[in-house]
């Protein structure tokens, strides 16, 4: 996802999203640790995707993300 579309997002869905990511995280682990996990760069993929959406929230919740925007 692309940092544009995530700060599109609003933010119930922001959280909706990373708690979405935070399962698909686990999921992935427990694949790894049983030897089934199909593509190993979707758990640095996913914890880069959950590191961009509490950035943006982060923002969101302080006021930075307008001031970001216009500069």
């Amino acid at each position: 996802m692309e940092l544009q579309e995530i700060r599109n997002l609003t933010m119930e869905e922001l959280v909706l999203k990373e708690k979405e990511l935070r399962k698909e995280l686990f999921n992935l682990r427990y694949q790894v640790l049983s030897g089934q996990i199909e593509n190993p760069q979707r758990i640095k993929m996913a914890r880069r995707e959950i590191a961009r959406i509490k950035t943006v929230l982060y923002e969101k919740q302080s006021g930075t993300a307008a001031q970001t925007a216009t500069s």
